[in-house]
């Protein structure tokens, strides 16, 4: 049986107790906690996408299934990934998210197949179809209801704030606020439903147009700096060192955009943590605070 991982978008779920053994005992507040530096919700869509050696594999199988209807309502991209046999052929998820009607398949890459679902927030179960057989991840949590086992999901708002902060960030500033004048100047424009996620990404392409907006729009001097710099979502505590020949009781060498900034988790259970990373001379400490509120 192989193993695959079901997780949130860019940031692979890691319990505390994993994260305590690289830390000398340090424990986090609960189970799944991330560190980042700020969350939110996104609305990138549904990648589904197949390969062509598994085309031809895959068109008997989906063919009966109904088309996916997306909306981007309170939905949160999720990463979804299968880490098997390097001789499996096809690899198929189905969920509660739609009631288990429709069989997405997975892209292949080298070592796996993965797909990107977005999601409203809630509790999910969902299996894995490889090769024909209906599989689980010994990995990822369980639940079993008259003897049927499936994987189990939550999704929780807080794990998207990072990507919220990045929406604010465009929003807010100079070339967000002229493209929505841009738009606004064109006129209201006809909403248009998509039944497929390259329609929704050919729809976006449209957004881009020749026109040159007027160099007046983008000198507002009462523009914030950003929220969140792109390169401080590369969070070291982040990172998984399990498959890594590496000593788990040591971090990997952060990059020198990370130091000295100030990184904190979600409050859960009425506990803050705060982490920063100091370089001194050819060594990198990286120290957790945990406050109650």
């Amino acid at each position: 049986m192989g193993n695959n991982q079901g997780t949130i978008h860019k940031r692979d779920r890691m319990s505390a107790d994993n994260r305590a053994n690289r830390h000398n005992g340090w424990v986090a507040a609960t189970e799944n906690s991330r560190i980042s530096g700020i969350t939110i919700d996104d609305d990138c869509p549904v990648q589904v996408k197949l390969s062509k050696n598994d085309m031809n594999e895959t068109s008997d199988m989906n063919s009966y299934a109904p088309p996916i209807h997306f909306t981007e309502n309170n939905e949160y991209p999720v990463v979804f990934k299968w880490q098997g046999s390097p001789n499996n052929k096809s690899v198929y998820i189905s969920g509660s998210w739609d009631n288990w009607e429709r069989k997405i398949p997975l892209v292949k890459s080298t070592q796996d197949f993965s797909t990107i679902i977005n999601l409203n927030e809630g509790k999910y179960e969902y299996k894995y179809l490889v090769d024909g057989r209906w599989l689980t991840d010994e990995k990822i949590s369980k639940v079993t209801k008259d003897g049927i086992e499936n994987n189990v999901l939550e999704i929780v708002e807080d794990d998207f704030e990072v990507f919220n902060a990045l929406n604010k960030d465009w929003e807010t500033s100079n070339a967000g606020k002229a493209m929505k004048r841009i738009a606004n100047d064109s006129g209201p424009t006809k909403q248009q439903s998509h039944d497929t996620p390259n329609d929704r990404e050919l729809e976006k392409l449209k957004d881009f147009t020749q026109i040159i907006p007027d160099r007046k729009h983008f000198q507002d001097p009462n523009v914030a700096p950003p929220v969140l710099p792109p390169h401080l979502l590369q969070v070291i505590l982040n990172k998984d060192t399990q498959n890594q020949s590496v000593d788990p009781n040591l971090l990997p060498e952060p990059n020198h955009v990370m130091l000295n900034h100030l990184y904190a988790l979600s409050i859960r259970d009425g506990v803050m943590v705060l982490s920063t990373t100091h370089r001194y001379r050819k060594k990198y400490i990286t120290s957790l605070l945990y406050k109650p509120i």
